[in-house]
């Protein structure tokens, strides 16, 4: 039973982690729920697959992705660990 609660606890924490991660470096391009925004030319994120996010982000913080709006990006990107883009992927995968 306690193995299932710290399971579930380090679940809701790594979840937290990656909200917060979201509000500071996402939210202000691409909304409040990762719905997108038009006026930002900003696609929407919620429901995306992880690995696709995955993948983007770490091409974009490596500079190996330029294109399009890349470059606006990666100011917010570029500090970010693997394990921090995996959460973020992950946490922006399940939102609906």
């Amino acid at each position: 039973m306690i193995k299932y609660l710290f399971l579930f606890l380090m679940s809701f924490s790594l979840a937290a982690n990656a909200n917060s991660l979201y509000k500071r470096k996402c939210m202000s391009c691409h909304g409040k729920k990762a719905e997108g925004k038009k006026s930002q030319k900003a696609p929407r994120l919620a429901g995306q697959h992880a690995w696709y996010i995955e993948d983007q982000v770490k091409l974009i913080r490596d500079k190996k992705r330029t294109s399009g709006y890349s470059k606006r990006m990666y100011p917010f990107v570029k500090k970010l660990t693997d394990k921090e883009i995996k959460e973020l992927a992950k946490y922006l995968e399940e939102l609906k």
